[in-house]
């Protein structure tokens, strides 16, 4: 057996791996030894997620935000943007396509702040509820845990909240006004609440380490989330990271790669950020242990507003596009879209049956 091989062996069978294990892999460099790596995450993802590439289907109904991330182009600091809220109706409309698509789950996502109110959201999950046989997947930020509550009662499903760090002092030094143990109750509550929950980071971040990274997977791992999202930096114009170079598409690869070995069975999406570097990552992310894309069903004109980071793919595409092209990223794997609700793994089984 190869060194590489292992090392990663080694990784797959520990309850908790190593940072020094886990630091190691990503600094590989070699062909032979990431091309190790990449199989040997691909078959941990066929082992426990089948050869089903999951949609999400997103809906991203606002873009304000009380924050002042400096990362983000929604941040409220900048008065660049043309700031939307789609009313009750245009967002009815959106799900009612979504559904005409097949899609089982819907991903409904806003900037994060008091503006939003608890209970025309908590209309709008009824609404869904009454009408369609499918999952909801709220992205609305921190929240109190009587708003998690009642939108869990309402019928939401799933919760994302991504961590972006691990690291508590590198998440103060990017989010004024935040608190990272706030960040870590949030997620807990939403977890004694029953929501299936995601989680994940930004890899490339200024001062982040191959150690902080490592240290993610680990978090990850102890968290046992249901999702995990992890995507490259891409530096906005109109944030304090302006200037700061983009995140490199390798390492995060390799960050997929290592998710999917030390989590095995958690849902991890090929995002959209993978897709808007120099060229489309998604299916290379397909291939080292994601299983799951998230196609934008946000109308025009508001889809080019929710700008978390420029160039971002697929905002001037006709709504429902991105369907066809999904299709086509499958085949190309000699894999198949699975149109289920696709829950949590860790509900259902510990892996694919």
């Amino acid at each position: 057996m190869s060194k590489p091989a292992e090392l990663l062996n080694r990784i797959y069978a520990a309850g908790l791996p190593s940072v020094e294990d886990l630091e190691e892999v990503l600094s590989w460099q070699g062909r032979v030894e990431l091309g190790e790596l990449f199989v040997f995450a691909d078959k941990v993802r066929k082992d426990f997620c089948g050869d089903g590439v999951i949609l999400r289907g997103i809906i991203e109904f606002s873009n304000f935000c009380d924050r002042e991330c400096f990362y983000c182009g929604l941040n409220k600091n900048n008065r660049r943007l043309e700031r939307y809220r789609m009313d009750k109706d245009e967002l009815s409309n959106a799900i009612e396509y979504l559904v005409s698509c097949n899609i089982k789950t819907v991903v409904l996502q806003s900037g994060d702040g008091k503006w939003l109110d608890t209970l025309w959201l908590k209309e709008v999950i009824e609404n869904i509820k009454s009408r369609f046989d499918m999952a909801i997947t709220l992205s609305v930020g921190e929240r109190s845990a009587d708003d998690y509550r009642v939108w869990r009662q309402a019928g939401a499903d799933r919760y994302l909240l991504k961590i972006e760090t691990s690291d508590e002092g590198l998440y103060s030094s990017m989010h004024p006004k935040m608190d990272f143990k706030q960040r870590l109750a949030c997620l807990g509550v939403l977890q004694n609440l029953g929501y299936q929950v995601g989680s994940g980071n930004i890899v490339g971040l200024s001062g982040q380490t191959l150690k902080t990274i490592a240290r993610d997977i680990i978090f990850f791992k102890r968290g046992n989330f249901d999702m995990i999202g992890i995507g490259p930096f891409i530096p906005h114009q109109d944030t304090e990271f302006a200037g700061q170079p983009k995140g490199d598409a390798q390492l995060s690869l390799k960050t997929i790669a290592l998710t999917r070995i030390v989590t095995k069975n958690t849902h991890i999406p090929a995002t959209t950020a993978l897709g808007s570097l120099d060229k489309d990552y998604r299916l290379d992310g397909l291939k080292c242990g994601a299983n799951v894309l998230m196609p934008n069903f946000t109308p025009q004109p508001y889809r080019k507003l929710y700008e978390i980071y420029p160039q971002k793919r697929c905002v001037s595409e006709p709504v429902g596009s991105c369907r066809s092209c999904m299709d086509g990223i499958a085949k190309d794997l000699g894999r198949f879209i699975d149109y289920s609700k696709a829950d949590s793994f860790k509900l259902t089984g510990d892996r694919y049956v």
